[in-house]
């Protein structure tokens, strides 16, 4: 895939098209005032992520079709250009996908996809449906506790990515990076550093060789840092599908 600073975006199956790097822009939630918040049972909470008295999550009863209906009638109102998922597995892609009447399908899917989990299956059939991979944890996400699998051996420590960082003048990171957006696959790396930031974004200088991108692909253990078990009990919690 030929990309440099001047053609870097991938076009959406809407006719719009998305850069192939954006920022990452999640960050904790903080607590706000208690009453501009409510919880399910509609009574004011000062919860983020409300529980009940029994320390159960709260969750709001959803139907994704009947979501994606609610979408489709902000596009047509001009309120948004394009609609795209996040975190689908393939089951949860087709129910939107075979929905009666469906008037736009997603263009993209925002999920985990690095080295250590390169996604193939779930990328082979987005690209046969004409659905764009972007990849949020792109460089092997932060050690918090609270999300990530810390079992997982750190991505930017691995031997080949540095090697290969060592041979082109790069950090594993830009490494990283640059084996995703040559897949085709929209990467969003977070940082709050000024100088990571902008090397995050000077990744259009070099290019893997295809024994190169096949030495990386090699590197996949199928780990998902990401795996937010808090909510595997969710109807709707997509990472119980193989993908």
């Amino acid at each position: 895939m030929y990309l440099s600073t001047t053609n870097h975006r991938i076009p959406l199956s809407d006719g719009n098209s998305i850069p192939i790097i954006g920022l990452g822009t999640y960050s904790e939630p903080k607590l706000i005032p208690p009453e501009h918040v409510e919880t399910r049972t509609g009574k004011p909470g000062d919860e983020i992520y409300p529980k009940d008295e029994n320390g159960k999550w709260l969750y709001h009863k959803s139907n994704l079709c009947a979501t994606w209906e609610a979408l489709e009638a902000c596009k047509d109102a001009g309120l948004v250009k394009s609609l795209g998922v996040s975190n689908f597995n393939r089951r949860q892609l087709e129910l939107i996908l075979n929905k009666p009447g469906l008037k736009y399908k997603p263009v993209s899917n925002q999920v985990e996809c690095h080295p250590y989990f390169t996604q193939p299956k779930l990328l082979k059939f987005c690209q046969q449906h004409d659905i764009v991979i972007i990849a949020h944890s792109p460089l092997g996400t932060s050690r918090n506790p609270n999300w990530v699998n810390l079992s997982s051996p750190p991505l930017l420590r691995d031997e080949l990515l540095n090697a290969l960082g060592k041979k082109y003048k790069k950090t594993a990171a830009q490494v990283v990076l640059r084996f995703n957006i040559q897949r085709g696959v929209v990467v969003i790396p977070k940082s709050f550093n000024p100088e990571r930031i902008k090397e995050n974004f000077q990744i259009f200088d070099f290019s893997l060789t295809e024994e190169e991108m096949k030495d990386i692909e090699g590197l996949n253990k199928n780990v998902r840092f990401v795996e937010m078990f808090m909510w595997c009990d969710h109807p709707e919690y997509p990472f119980h599908d193989e993908y």
